[in-house]
């Protein structure tokens, strides 16, 4: 008999630079080393934690990078997603929030010991660059989602 999914609840960030680029990190299931992705920063978040209060959080956590949920705003777009991580198979429902910066010197020091084990770089990636990679990331909307986000902010 199959177990059931582990349900989790997630904040996740959209870090965008001036030259409308996506922060991203490239990581690996530490049961599958050999298969890499790429995502957005952001994680699980503690109980029953506001999702843009853990956003704050794990920016901060995962990039040196300090604002304030009223600077962070509403989320702007909301999945629900099926993953496998170490042998537990996770349903995990996540709201993803926009954050621009000019520019941004990523610091990981405040990795946890999951991150530290399946995480092994970032980078910031250009919407094109997205479109023509052979490289996982996720989430796979990410292109248009963010074509829509960087063309609103410019019509404002």
């Amino acid at each position: 008999m199959t177990e059931p999914d582990i349900p989790r609840r997630a904040a996740r960030v959209l870090l965008v630079n001036a030259d409308d680029r996506v922060l991203l990190f490239r990581g690996f299931d530490p049961a599958r080393p050999g298969q890499h992705y790429w995502f957005t920063v952001g994680g699980g978040l503690d109980g029953e934690e506001p999702a843009a209060t853990g956003a704050v959080r794990e920016l901060y956590e995962e990039t040196g990078l300090l604002v304030t949920a009223d600077q962070l705003g509403s989320a702007v777009w909301h999945e629900v997603t099926r993953y496998p991580f170490e042998g537990q198979w996770y349903r995990q429902e996540q709201e993803f929030f926009l954050v621009r910066v000019e520019r941004w010197d990523v610091v990981t020091q405040g990795f946890d010991d999951v991150e530290l084990r399946s995480i092994d770089g970032h980078r910031w990636w250009s919407i094109p660059e997205l479109e023509s990679t052979s490289e996982r990331y996720y989430p796979v909307e990410l292109p248009n989602l963010l074509r829509r986000l960087v063309e609103g902010a410019r019509t404002c």
